[in-house]
């Protein structure tokens, strides 16, 4: 698989493109350059939107879900840690989506639409687009969708919102059609960061981004499990059907260097490392079942916020998690308060992330992976929603061990073996049984899909598991949890009619406990 494979050259071409279209802007024919960029190929338009993916904070979902605490509650950094609505955290996912990624695959579907020599490409851009819209529903409930993205094309500035449950219902629908359109009597698009590069086929671009839709309509099917059962176990059947992910060859994400650099692990590397750590919930459940993967995600810093060329401490039973509904003032205050790092005026001592490998700049950011949909099939399996396949424990399994496989792909850490990866699944807490089968699950779906903050606050939300406990700092949410984040400031101030009508939608309140249609 290829990933990034001529970046540096592709966004290079991209920003002179826009810089030198911008240039004539308004001229007459008499005075535009002959030499300029008079058009941009489409398919670079759509690697830009498969980088834009890899956006987001640690501070914003990973946070609600329990699994990484910002301690420090300093008036900027205020946030979902301290059940607040904050626009620095709220707006980082509205932003992320309907900036460069839905931007440009609107622009791509406008541009080739009706033209058969990018059949693939419309296609495949169809379905990042279900992947954009999923994840702003699932953050943020109504949201413009038939109008967004129509600034230039449409001339919309100031979008509808349209219901959620709408929305939902029209991806489905798309991914019913543009995923078996794809073909590989179609064209090749090389410009797709994904599946495409020098030297692929398409063939195999083809048969990648099958995959790649049906797993997609398997999680989206998965939403509605306790919504509408019997749809839920409809769209899981059509997407096991049509053929879901079959390795982690077949993960669909985006790959950095030292040049292009993961941007959600940016901040919280480079600006006051000390301020972040492992949430306990998510820390006791890496050590009490001493999980292979806690040296790849948390360490122990001598100086909490020197951690850049520094290894840590990562041996498993040295880690302790900070716990939720504190900051750095009240933790004293917690039960086993371990005190400040005695070798900083600053920082306590409890585990931070693993800046030399899963929050390392060159971290890849999984879009969607084999690991997680093995373990959504073991759920379908269970629930006999999916027939002709595995049993649930054969799917949670191998759902469990291509996430440990995922390891692989991170900088400075190795394939965990397979004996431990059996010796792990082999423990009473951790073994498959069918009583507790949708716990076991779904926590596993939880360690699998930390990197990918939407993914594993929605799958907390629908499963329901793990089952955490509220975060009480100040009890501001009363004793609830963050079930949405809250629209951008902005939308109020410039699309306030469109605002207001989504906010009546919804219930009348912009707030942080309004829940999403499936999130019943």
């Amino acid at each position: 698989m290829k990933k990034l494979n001529n970046l540096k050259f592709i966004l290079f071409a991209l920003t002179v493109g826009f810089a030198l279209a911008s240039c004539t802007k308004g001229f007459e024919a008499k005075n535009q350059n002959p030499y300029s960029l008079s058009s941009l190929d489409p398919a670079l338009l759509f690697t830009n939107a498969e980088v834009g993916q890899g956006i987001g904070s640690y501070e914003g979902e990973q946070t609600i879900s329990q699994q990484t605490v910002n301690a420090y509650d300093l008036g900027a950094t205020e946030g979902f840690n301290f059940n607040k609505n904050n626009d620095n955290y709220n707006n980082g996912r509205w932003n992320a989506e309907y900036g460069t990624p839905l931007k440009n695959i609107e622009q791509i579907l406008f541009t080739i639409k009706g033209d058969a020599t990018h059949a693939n490409l419309n296609n495949m851009a169809r379905i990042l687009r279900v992947y954009c819209y999923m994840t702003l529903v699932d953050n943020y409930g109504d949201v413009p969708y038939s109008q967004a993205g129509k600034a230039y094309t449409g001339n919309i500035l100031n979008p509808a919102y349209d219901k959620m449950s709408d929305i939902y219902g029209s991806l489905y629908s798309e991914l019913h059609t543009a995923v078996p359109a794809l073909s590989n009597t179609n064209e090749y698009v090389g410009a797709d960061i994904f599946f495409g590069g020098t030297g692929g086929n398409v063939n195999t671009q083809v048969t990648e981004w099958k995959r790649f839709g049906y797993s997609l309509m398997l999680r989206l099917g998965m939403r509605y499990s306790k919504l509408d059962q019997a749809k839920a176990q409809s769209i899981a059947q059509e997407a096991f059907a049509g053929g879901v992910m079959q390795s982690t060859a077949d993960n669909v994400y985006v790959g950095y260097n030292a040049v292009n650099t993961n941007g959600v692990t940016g901040g919280i590397r480079t600006t006051n490392p000390y301020y972040y750590y492992i949430a306990q919930p998510f820390a006791t459940q890496l050590t009490s079942t001493n999980d292979p993967r806690t040296k790849y995600i948390a360490g122990v810093y001598a100086n909490p916020n020197v951690v850049n060329g520094t290894l840590p401490d990562t041996i498993t039973s040295h880690q302790f998690g900070f716990p939720v509904g504190y900051d750095q003032t009240s933790v004293q205050t917690a039960p086993g308060y371990r005190g400040q790092n005695v070798n900083k005026n600053a920082g306590q001592n409890y585990s931070q992330p693993n800046y030399n490998v899963m929050f390392s700049a060159t971290a890849p950011f999984f879009i969607i992976t084999h690991a997680q949909t093995q373990l959504l099939l073991a759920e379908a399996a269970f629930r006999g929603w999916i027939t002709g396949g595995l049993t649930a424990a054969q799917y949670y399994n191998a759902g469990v061990q291509a996430a440990m496989d995922d390891f692989k792909l991170y900088p400075n850490a190795a394939a965990i073996p397979l004996a431990t990866e059996n010796s792990y699944l082999a423990q009473p807490s951790v073994v498959y049984n069918a009583a507790n089968a949708l716990k076991l699950i779904n926590t596993q779906y939880w360690i699998a899909s930390f990197s990918n903050g939407p993914e594993t606050w929605a799958n907390v939300r629908r499963s329901g598991f793990p089952a955490l406990s509220p975060n009480l700092y100040n009890n501001l949410l009363g004793g609830d949890f963050v079930h949405r984040m809250a629209y951008p400031v902005s939308e109020s101030s410039n699309n306030s009619a469109n605002y207001q009508a989504a906010v009546a939608s919804m219930g009348g309140s912009d707030n942080l406990t309004a829940r999403v249609f499936w999130d019943k």
